[in-house]
């Protein structure tokens, strides 16, 4: 799930299942939720939203993988995955945005057509860097 990039980030916070919080969360490197959270996430590295989360918050992250519930508006700076069964209410912004085949969004998505100009589509719709 995670790119090698993302492998390297180690867990800085961990809310585990059954656990709530309510509030504002600041971070740097990477977070993980499995528990229930609602208010407002900031942070410069990934959050990860795990099966069986419950996130109501405004999100603004460089990454975020998603395979729980999330209600809010979400803008990160590099890219938003969501793998099954995870459920997205709400709107994106993203450069690049990833939704696996099981996954839910329901919302609208908008692009920075500055950082997405870097990514094309070959024949084979599979995207490429084009820095690469």
């Amino acid at each position: 799930m995670f790119s090698k990039k993302k492998k390297d980030e180690e867990i800085k916070a961990f809310l585990g299942k059954g656990a709530e919080f309510t509030g504002k969360l600041i971070f740097s490197g990477a977070v993980r939720i499995d528990g229930d959270f609602n208010g407002e996430i900031f942070g410069e590295g990934t959050l990860v939203v795990g099966d069986g989360a419950h996130v109501e918050a405004d999100i603004n992250v460089a990454n975020v993988i998603i395979s729980g519930d999330v209600h809010g508006q979400i803008e990160c700076k590099e890219r938003i995955e969501i793998y099954p069964p995870g459920r997205v209410l709400g709107n994106v912004k993203s450069p690049l945005f990833i939704i696996k085949e099981g996954a839910v969004f329901e919302g609208t998505s908008r692009m920075d057509s500055s950082k997405s100009e870097k990514y094309k589509v070959n024949s084979k719709s599979k995207a490429l860097n084009a820095e690469e």
